[in-house]
């Protein structure tokens, strides 16, 4: 397992391995230039034996409990690095939005049906591919450049991510 420094990609790399599904974990003090252009890293490039590979950025958020809502914002240049991604690998890849979140209540009042213990915290990962997110996506900060999905329609683009594998 590569040292990670963010523990929400530390907890999503132990649950891919905990699971058995081969992976790739991108080096992140690495930035990957094509031309002129320097394209934003995504963390893992999970392989799936009957779907597109994923290209998954992981993002990291705390989830209060129930009844709160789910953050789930990215910023426009996450969305734009991913996408170029995309073209860069070509078909049998899927980019997807990975959401690790670190619970902060029991995982039994939580909705998450699938909790993965790291280091004595519980996270949830959910997983959405790009193109949904966008295209449910709404500006959530123009000084933070940063886009949003609202939470009904969120939990409603989001699965588990064995089911894109």
């Amino acid at each position: 397992m590569a040292q990670r420094s963010i523990h929400y990609e530390a907890a999503f790399e132990d649950y891919l391995r905990g699971r058995g599904w081969p992976y790739v974990a991108v080096d992140e003090t690495k930035k990957a230039i094509f031309g002129a252009a320097s394209i934003k890293s995504f963390d893992f490039l999970v392989y799936s034996e009957s779907g597109p590979n994923l290209l998954a950025d992981v993002k990291g958020r705390k989830f209060p409990g129930k009844g709160r809502s789910w953050e789930n914002w990215i910023t426009n240049d996450d969305a734009t690095g991913l996408a170029k991604w995309e073209t860069v690998f070509g078909k049998g890849f899927l980019p997807v939005l990975v959401f690790a979140y670190w619970l902060q209540e029991s995982p039994q009042r939580s909705p998450f049906a699938d909790v993965h213990l790291y280091k004595k915290k519980h996270y949830a990962f959910v997983a959405t591919p790009l193109t949904d997110y966008l295209s449910s996506a709404r500006t959530r900060s123009k000084k933070w450049d940063t886009i949003a999905v609202p939470t009904r329609t969120f939990a409603k683009l989001t699965r588990d991510i064995a089911s894109l594998l």
